[in-house]
């Protein structure tokens, strides 16, 4: 009789018990999806992520699989993230059942982001909660090979939510990104419940193009278009459309045959100008026979009356 009475007493506060289990900050699970986490990646829904090399030894140095991909939390941390989460084990929040998520390496699965690019994180969540998002995005010059610290973090988040609507079972944080990453980062997340004592963090990898630099233009220049540098000018004769004008005047007259010599002052024939000329000369030698002439004939006269 009483162990009929003790059934029937447990299946009437069945469903009381689990209103209150459901209430308690273990129904209070999440983790981002895209850009998607560590956690999420490597456990078993994280398809071929999880079959990466990077999961598989995250897993083996984790001794289990991640099964309870959404219950990476700390209870009772109030905002003291650096004070509680230990340096190096901010991707597994100190926990060790999470300790293989801390390795250091660059090859865990990763999204394509643009620097300064719109961002809408994706936060899977069970069950609705009120809290706060801080999103970080490690410094440029961060170094995957290295664990993950928090010098290596802004002492700001570059985006901050409270309470956003949790729709089709997720979180969506809408941010814009710094503008200044290049390479690999992680993308560091905090939700901070105020509906719970719980915190919960996330790494999640993420990958920056590098900035593209214009290559100088490598053929040459057609003639037209090319210009000589100081040097070609110094070594390169001129050519004569680049001479001066008085250059090129003076160049033009050497070339040209001489002109003849400006006409002399015109004389008197009663007075004519000696070696005036290239007339002068004969005029004398024709005198000069005439002169000749009339003594021989003189001499052969007088010759003939003897």
């Amino acid at each position: 009789m009483t162990r009929t009475r003790a059934r029937r007493a447990l299946v009437a506060a069945a469903p009381l018990l689990l209103a209150l289990g459901a209430a308690t900050p273990a129904a209070a699970h999440g983790a981002p999806t895209d850009p998607v986490s560590r956690v999420r990646a490597c456990s078993p829904e994280g398809g071929d992520a999880a079959r990466s090399a990077a999961c598989r030894a995250a897993v083996a140095a984790n001794g289990a699989p991640f099964t309870a991909w959404d219950n990476l939390r700390i209870a009772n941390v109030n905002g003291q993230d650096r004070r509680i989460v230990p340096d190096g084990q901010l991707c597994s929040g100190g926990l060790p059942a999470y300790r293989g998520l801390d390795l250091p390496r660059s090859d865990w699965p990763s999204t394509r982001l643009r620097p300064g690019a719109a961002l809408t994180l994706r936060y899977a969540s069970t069950i609705p909660h009120t809290g706060t998002f801080r999103l970080y995005l490690t410094r440029q010059g961060y170094d995957p090979a290295r664990p993950l610290t928090w010098s290596d973090l802004p002492e700001r988040p570059f985006a901050e939510v409270r309470d956003p609507a949790l729709t089709d079972g997720a979180y969506r944080i809408r941010a814009t990104l710094p503008a200044d990453r290049t390479g690999r980062h992680v993308l560091y997340t905090v939700w901070q419940n105020s509906s719970t004592p719980d915190t919960y963090y996330s790494c999640s990898d993420v990958e920056f193009p590098a900035e593209r630099k214009e290559s100088p233009v490598q053929a040459e220049d057609s003639p037209a278009e090319r210009k000589e540098s100081p040097a070609e000018q110094q070594d390169l004769p001129a050519k004569e459309t680049d001479l001066p004008v008085k250059e090129t005047a003076k160049d033009t007259a050497e070339a040209a045959p001489p002109a003849p010599p400006a006409p002399q002052e015109r004389r008197t024939a009663a007075a004519p100008a000696p070696d005036a000329g290239p007339s002068a000369p004969l005029l004398a030698g024709g005198a000069a026979s005439v002169l000749l002439l009339i003594g021989g004939a003189a001499v052969a006269a007088r010759l003939r009356r003897r």
